[in-house]
């Protein structure tokens, strides 16, 4: 059975999944009538290869077929990639993938030796998974791994919330009814309707035991947080509620309702549980997601490399690749470890390294990377380093190093947990205390009232919920602008930045060349540009795809006698006389003078372009550049970065003068070049040092680990995926004038979140002191439970309602 039920929808890689704007000049291909666009050349050589391994997907949840290219709805588990016919069953498969996976092998355990670490508190480390003993969150492996399987805490927080969330919501309606007008006592009975909330409440306490565990954590470790004031709320709503159910006699005639039944506070304890439960499954989902940067990372290398020997070739496993192996590389393959090239030669994409998009030419003697994709020749390498001491790996190391590194957002409450959560306490204590010795007769039923009155009214819910709603619809308001949020940390952090350390290439650039410039020394321009076309329709050189795009309505020639010249340029008969395309060495070869053309090489160099000469026999007739174009939108970001007070900083790894023509054009206040992707997550950490809150913006893999380094990265949404991954930013559009909106966003958000916070302190330090009866010897008023769980509900109203105001926010 065939998807119909969306047309084209979005524009997916059908390769690796990633969505591509099919009009950033990214590969394509066609394929049975239809076209395919792709993230990167690599993925369009797999597909190219393979097609019917691409194109469809079975729904693993009703299965259905699904086409790759352009599925809306995509999840990535353990490396492996499913696709879905609709949210529905992508909801389903996110909930319980157990349940759909069949007989698949489960997820590899962690390698023997992991140890864990609190991403709070990095002191913690512990030999076995588990919470943290001082803020109870789930403790993640020091040791990045692929095989990593889903998180079982959140796997588990899904399946509670399943039951959970319809009964608290079934126990809400039916306390919340009565006080509306809705007879559900007169309906069920005045015991039974309490019996009923009893029934549907108790479960869910069960089911979120857990917090209960934490709550419990805090007090033996000393270490109270707001799990210590979950734990005492929801437990004191509960406790009194069953109290209220089972002796009903001990509470005074002033607190009871119409019916003659004492006060129960079972939606109380279920609500807030539920609402805790949920904000848990959405800080674990954000945090499952930084996996998925490991895990991309990872699969930029082989799984095996074919070993040369004197008994032959052999494909064998990555992992058991030695130091001194022979290994053969083929066209299109990846090479598997660093080495050098000791036999043939070829032309190497090192985009994963450098981030520009010209292929370089290596031969004998030179070094290559694991993970770089070997594009034309095939050669024969020494591993020299293998295992953990590949460039890659290191890589990977640093972006798992980097996110461990960097603390969930710690709002107001947690930061004043130490002395809130005790004096929340000590209140309810003292009132108790109060009530038994100076209050009226029944002194006891007087006391407990104020007691769990306070712990009721000081129970974080609108504490809880100050961050997460104003982060939950700012992140809806930046993504209808194009703006994607990981975490409400990512905000917090931007709207504080002071430095925008930016990529070049597909980040100020459109990441791929373009033919900029045909100058003719002899005869007409649209003469030479035919010549170079003709000599590169046959060529697999770097840039011919470029030349060739340029020269699509030049007259077209033939080319005789074609000669490929490994790291100088191509040579071909043309119209009967010998016409060769190159570098330097290409025309000194041919008996051609470089020299004579030497400034206006070195002039269109300064511009920033790559320049290259045509000669036919012994002269120099032409000379062709080709960049990587300044997009059109980048000088209006500069400048609207600028006026926002940011000083912004260009890290490349292409040279000195290429990256100063551009810094030139767009008024770059600093650049760095020639940098490794080591150096980038330096450079960031050195202006980091020196003072600076820096943001990251980049699109490649060379980016990951300063994007992950950064106080905030910002992946261009076009880029690679596991740039996508590492950052807490993405601009869908991959343009720079995203960041400024994203700017505006974070200063509203946080803003938002600071006004719910002091809505939600200043609601606890009026109502705790109300609460435990303060105004009783004045005006002999005692705050019911009652009126205690209705001012919990309006405070978080009014939360609610202030964050919803960011709907309207203009970016």
């Amino acid at each position: 059975m065939k998807d119909h039920a969306h047309s084209s929808p979005v524009t997916r890689d059908p390769v690796c999944g990633m969505t591509v704007d099919p009009h950033a000049g990214k590969p394509s291909a066609t394929h049975d009538g239809h076209s395919y666009h792709f993230c990167s050349q690599g993925c369009h050589d797999k597909f190219v290869a393979a097609p019917e391994d691409y194109i469809e997907a079975k729904d693993p949840v009703c299965g259905m077929t699904v086409n790759r290219g352009t599925a809306v709805h995509f999840h990535k588990l353990e490396g492996e990639k499913f696709y879905f016919c609709s949210e529905n069953c992508e909801s389903k498969f996110k909930a319980d993938p157990e349940a759909y996976l069949g007989d698949r092998p489960a997820p590899k355990a962690m390698p023997e030796g992991t140890q864990y670490t609190c991403p709070m508190h990095p002191e913690i480390v512990e030999d076995q998974p588990g919470d943290c003993p001082k803020c109870g969150m789930a403790l993640e492996p020091m040791t990045p791994s692929a095989d990593q399987g889903p998180n079982p805490e959140l796997v588990d927080f899904r399946k509670r919330l399943w039951i959970a969330g319809p009964l608290a919501a079934a126990v809400f309606i039916l306390e919340m009814g009565t006080h509306i007008g809705v007879p559900f006592e007169d309906w069920i009975g005045a015991r039974p309707f309490l019996w009923l909330q009893f029934a549907l409440a108790t479960p869910v306490l069960w089911l979120c035991r857990p917090f209960f565990v934490r709550g419990w954590k805090s007090v033996t470790n000393r270490s109270p947080n707001m799990w210590t004031l979950i734990a005492l709320g929801t437990a004191a709503a509960y406790g009194f509620s069953l109290v209220s159910l089972l002796a009903p006699g001990i509470f005074p005639e002033a607190l009871r309702d119409m019916h003659g039944q004492p006060p129960v506070y079972f939606e109380a304890a279920a609500v807030i549980l539920v609402l805790v439960l949920l904000g848990q499954i959405m800080e674990l989902t954000a945090r499952e997601k930084t996996g998925d940067a490991i895990r991309a990372l990872m699969d930029l290398a082989p799984k095996t490399a074919r070993r040369v020997s004197d008994a032959g070739e052999e494909d064998m496993p990555l992992d058991q690749v030695q130091a001194g192996d022979r290994l053969r590389v083929r066209p299109g393959e990846t090479v598997p470890v660093d080495g050098a090239i000791i036999e043939g030669g070829s032309t190497i994409d090192e985009s994963m390294l450098t981030g520009e998009p010209v292929p370089v030419e290596k031969a004998e003697g030179d070094r290559v990377t694991g993970g770089t994709l070997n594009k034309t020749g095939s050669f024969v390498m020494e591993a020299q380093s293998v295992g953990a001491e590949t460039t890659l790996s290191r890589i990977v190391s640093m972006v798992g190093q980097a996110q461990r590194s960097r603390a969930p957002i710690q709002g107001l409450a947690d930061r004043v947990a130490l002395f809130f959560v005790p004096a929340v306490v000590a209140c309810a204590v003292l009132a108790f205390i109060a009530w038994m010795v100076f209050g009226p007769s029944p002194a006891l039923g007087y006391a407990v009232v104020a007691a769990v009155s306070v712990l009721i009214i000081a129970c974080p819910c609108a504490l809880g919920l100050a961050t997460p709603m104003s982060v939950m619809v700012g992140t809806g308001r930046g993504a209808s602008e194009g703006v994607l949020v990981r975490d409400a940390e990512a905000l917090e952090r931007f709207a504080k930045v002071d430095v925008l350390v930016v990529d070049k290439t597909g980040t100020l650039t459109e990441g791929r060349p373009t033919l900029t410039d045909v100058m003719a020394l002899e005869g007409e321009k649209e003469h030479i540009l035919s010549l170079v076309a003709a000599l590169e329709r046959g060529s697999e050189h770097p840039l011919a795809e470029a030349i060739l795009a340029g020269a699509k309505d030049a007259p077209k020639l033939e080319a005789e006698g074609f000669e490929a010249i490994t790291g100088k340029g191509v040579m071909a008969r043309i119209e009967g006389r010998q016409v060769a395309f190159g570098n330097a060495a290409l025309m000194r070869d041919c008996g051609a003078d470089p020299d004579q053309v030497v400034d206006r090489i070195e002039a269109l160099q300064d511009e920033g372009k790559t320049a290259m000469m045509l000669a036919e026999a012994d002269r120099i007739i032409g000379v062709i550049a080709v960049a990587d174009r300044i997009k059109e939108t980048t000088p209006e970001a500069i400048k609207a970065l600028h006026e926002a007070g940011l000083r912004i900083v260009m890290a490349t790894g292409d040279s000195e003068r290429t990256a100063a023509a551009v810094a030139r054009k767009l008024g770059i206040d600093e650049i760095r070049a020639g940098v490794s992707p080591e150096g980038k997550a330096k450079l960031v950490e050195e202006l980091r040092k020196g003072g600076a809150s820096v943001a990251m913006a980049g699109d490649g893999v060379n980016d990951a680990p300063a994007l992950a380094a950064a106080d905030v990265g910002i992946a261009m949404g076009t880029g690679a995926d596991v740039a996508v991954e590492s950052a807490g930013l993405t601009l869908v559009k991959g343009d720079l004038r995203g960041i400024v909106k994203a700017r505006r966003l974070a200063q509203a958000v946080m803003r938002n979140i600071r006004q719910n916070l002091f809505f939600a302190f200043a609601y606890n330090t009026a109502g705790v002191p109300i609460a435990a009866g303060i105004l009783y010897p004045l005006f002999g008023v005692l705050l019911s439970p009652v009126i205690a769980a209705l001012a919990m509900s309006l405070s978080s109203v009014s939360v609610i309602g202030n964050a919803l105001r960011l709907r309207g926010q203009k970016l």
